[in-house]
């Protein structure tokens, strides 16, 4: 491919490129989905990329901000697509403290699985006190 050709690339193809996303198809799903930003506004799948430009990208539970430091339209390994683009402190920082507060449980309420009989009174009793005695129509009519 040519310089001239190659600096005309569409933001999917890169992302694709530089290994955010498996395939090109899930980089336009992205893109349309609003995952992928651009000075704050959410981007189109034919939007050229220039070097320079700074893309906000959300994947799965991480939000990456990189700079694009080179165009390519060829998919090759990881260490050829990490040239590809730098990803700035704050970026890198944010998403080791979600995963730390992933990893220790901030996130999410975890329980031991479903309530046993006593526990299932509690919190029918509990209900009650709540309701003012009001009956739910999924209550049991013998309780």
């Amino acid at each position: 491919m040519s310089e001239k050709d190659d600096d005309k690339i569409r933001l999917d193809k890169w992302l694709w490129a530089a290994r955010f996303y498996k395939t090109r198809a899930l980089c336009k799903a992205a893109i349309e989905g609003g995952k992928v930003h651009h000075r704050g506004e959410r981007c189109k799948p034919g939007k050229e990329p220039k070097i320079g430009d700074e893309y906000v990208l959300r994947t799965g539970f991480d939000e990456r901000t990189v700079v694009v430091l080179a165009l390519s339209s060829v998919r090759r390994g990881a260490p050829e697509a990490q040239l590809l683009y730098r990803e700035t402190e704050e970026s890198i920082a944010r998403r080791e403290q979600a995963a730390a507060m992933r990893k220790a449980g901030g996130l999410g309420v975890q329980t031991d699985g479903r309530p046993s009989k006593k526990q299932r009174r509690q919190i029918h009793q509990f209900n009650e006190q709540q309701d003012g005695g009001l009956r739910h129509p999924w209550a049991d009519e013998d309780e």
